[in-house]
């Protein structure tokens, strides 16, 4: 089947090759991401691949059902950047990558979280410059604090699994409880205790209409004072306007970003020979205690191996006809 890959990275090319070699697909690689104005480059193929900044709208699905598309398959996790309505509607079919390796953003979230409490960044460039003061440095022990999941599903779980390790409480929030959570040991709590009682708060959920700015000015200021966010998830669940001023204010003491909810102009291009106009973003990472990474959570060659996998077993499956293990449905 012929494919047309989108938002295409060196390491995409690499792993998608080498899980093609079982499956035997017509792969076609194009840097640029999906959009109106690159849906030219989609004509005639059977199926595109897109990533988390790939628009999907009403529009392009309209448009690639027009030359030809019958399936687009996420080689990732979340699927907010395409309208399900449109696509059901025009018969084109949707899947994802429902499980690829919890451990690697988890395990990015704990990394963020640990340089930004112990301020590594920043000893990281003091000592280079010779500069070995430890004035500004000081963090706390995570040992007998708490941690708050907003999202218990697999990598919520081994992220409280890590912390709880670390000997903190951990207590979770999400509409739809897991027994496998509690079972570790950690408990569910009212959105109203994680705000009073939590001193590190990390985003495990998908972003969805109904949780969109999840954490907003309101959620920040009944936040305790001095609490260090994490969001490794989608940039849409913070409102970063908000969090910009709870910065300012000193009330939060901390964030770290995976992801931003206008990443789609700045992550996963090399932008250090440009002037980055995005205000917003120039002034959340003016704050030293703010670190940013550009969407890597996933990065892991576990993860990377089993999305190019499972993607290129997806588009088999839909070219046999075959019912489609990893389809997005309508609720």
């Amino acid at each position: 089947m012929k494919i047309a890959v989108f938002s295409t990275q060196p390491y995409d090319r690499q792993f998608l090759d080498a899980a093609n070699a079982a499956e035997g697909h017509e792969l076609h690689y194009f840097d640029m991401a999906l959009g109106l104005e690159s849906i030219a480059l989609a004509a005639g193929f059977e199926a595109v691949c897109i990533f988390v900044n790939d628009v999907a709208d009403a529009n392009v699905l309209e448009a690639l059902r027009a030359g030809g598309t019958g399936l687009v398959a996420l080689r990732c996790t979340g699927f907010n950047n395409v309208d399900l309505a449109a696509a059901s509607r025009l018969g084109i079919k949707v899947v994802r990558v429902v499980d690829y390796s919890p451990y690697s953003v988890a395990e990015h979230a704990v990394a963020l979280l640990l340089a930004l409490n112990r301020k590594t960044h920043r000893a990281y460039n003091r000592t280079r410059d010779s500069n070995f003061s430890l004035d500004g440095l000081m963090g706390f022990d995570f040992h007998g604090k708490t941690a708050a999941v907003v999202g218990t599903g697999k990598i919520g779980r081994v992220f409280a699994r890590i912390m709880l390790g670390f000997g903190c409480e951990v207590i979770g929030y999400d509409p739809f409880r897991s027994a496998e959570f509690e079972a570790l040991g950690a408990r569910y709590a009212p959105p109203g205790e994680i705000g009073a009682n939590a001193d590190i708060v990390s985003l495990h959920c998908p972003l969805t209409a109904e949780n969109h700015h999840i954490v907003n000015a309101g959620t920040l200021a009944r936040m305790k004072r001095g609490a260090l966010l994490v969001n490794t998830s989608r940039g849409g669940l913070l409102d970063t306007d908000a969090a910009v001023q709870a910065l300012k204010s000193g009330h939060l003491g901390g964030l770290a970003l995976d992801v931003y909810e206008q990443e789609g102009d700045l992550f996963f291009r090399d932008l250090s020979s440009t002037i980055v106009t995005d205000d917003v973003f120039q002034r959340l990472i003016s704050f030293s205690n703010v670190i940013v990474t550009g969407h890597q959570a996933f990065f892991t060659r576990e993860a990377i191996g089993t999305i190019s996998e499972t993607t290129l077993r997806s588009v088999s499956e839909f070219a046999r006809k075959a019912p489609l293990s990893n389809e997005i449905r309508l609720a």
